[in-house]
């Protein structure tokens, strides 16, 4: 009798041992820290509604991270308050413990991706980088039916009671150019690309919105719309932050003076796809509703996805005598006054620009 105690003392006294080494050491038994993919993670795993705490031990497992999958469960067993999990796409850097990688899954810690959508990029290369991105679901197949889902309702000619900011970028054409915000979006794996286009065009109804309300009332412009498209050809002339209101006091006096805007890059955006990258005088020549050398006014959409710096250039111009601007190969600009100082500028920083 005192012998079967002794034995039933010895492993009752190993249990507690066992238990207690169990605790101490189950991250190290739990987890293998040597599946480290490019991005410098040990670990990557994507949980569907439905899943549980068994269901990510069984992906972790399949996956081979764990030194002793039974250590692994055991712990689940004893942190019922893991059973039930969230779903999404989850990274893990090296050394995460198995407690904490259950703490993210179960909060819906999910990894945050990024995309760039920058400024003086056309609607089709912003589609273009949303298609290539991994992380995102692509799900744009007709640009006309995109415009219909985010702008809400179908092209009218509106009267001026009507609230602007739901309507700021209706048009005829059914055009999405420059009516999103240039910025860097976060979003969750496999967000939709139309979602992430909706919110730049969220985005920038706040900041159209703010610029209209406070703009110089003595512009051109008879709509916000106007406004984005005068904001679109500031973006594509100038990178150079303190340029951009002189150049939108340029083509302010233009419009006022009833003169043709010529600006280049308006051009180029109606050649469209075609455009080698050189622009000759034929191209000038060439009538279409944005080629500004040969219409009067403003070019029928904007032709580049503007940033704020440039929206709140186009809302407010520099005070400003000049009426001609010409590139000096620097990325800066020469501004006149009259034809006989910018034909000077043009010899000097153009005509002679290879001697």
């Amino acid at each position: 009798m005192k012998k079967l105690a002794f034995v039933a003392t010895i492993l009752l006294v190993t249990a507690f041992v066992g238990i207690f080494y169990f605790y101490q050491n189950i991250d190290h038994y739990g987890i293998e820290n040597t599946y480290k993919n490019q991005d410098g993670a040990i670990l990557t795993i994507q949980l569907k509604a439905g899943d549980s705490g068994t269901s990510v031990l069984n992906k972790l497992e399949a996956k081979g991270v764990f030194r002793n999958p039974l250590f692994a469960k055991l712990w689940l067993k004893l942190h019922p308050e893991y059973s039930v999990v969230k779903k999404g796409y989850y990274e893990f850097s090296a050394g995460a413990s198995i407690e904490s990688i259950f703490n993210a899954i179960s909060e819906g810690t999910v990894k945050q991706f990024s995309i760039a959508l920058i400024e003086g990029l056309t609607l089709i290369q912003w589609l273009e980088l949303l298609a290539n991105n991994d992380a995102i679901n692509y799900d744009v197949d007709d640009t006309n039916k995109l415009y219909e889902e985010i702008v809400g309702i179908p092209y009218k000619n509106e009267d001026s009671s009507t609230n602007f900011a739901t309507l700021f970028c209706h048009n005829q054409y059914h055009s999405l150019e420059g009516c999103l915000l240039a910025n860097t979006y976060f979003f969750d794996y496999k967000t939709n690309a139309s979602y992430i286009i909706k919110r730049a065009y969220e985005n920038m109804q706040i900041v159209i919105n703010e610029e209209w309300q406070d703009r110089y009332t003595d512009t051109t412009y008879d709509s916000p719309y106007e406004m984005l498209i005068m904001a679109s050809i500031i973006e594509k002339e100038t990178a150079v932050e303190s340029e951009r209101g002189v150049i939108s006091g340029v083509f302010d006096n233009r419009l006022k003076g009833n003169m043709r805007l010529q600006t280049d890059p308006t051009v180029i955006y109606g050649i469209g796809t075609s455009f080698d990258g050189n622009l000759t005088r034929k191209h000038l020549r060439q009538k279409t509703p944005y080629n500004t050398y040969v219409i009067k006014g403003l070019p029928i959409t904007p032709i580049a996805m503007a940033g704020p710096a440039s929206i709140k250039a186009a809302a407010k111009p520099d005070v400003t005598q000049a009426i001609y601007f010409v590139a000096k190969g620097d990325g800066t600009h020469q501004f006149s006054e009259t034809l006989a100082e910018h034909n000077a500028a043009v010899r000097q920083y153009q005509l002679n620009k290879g001697k």
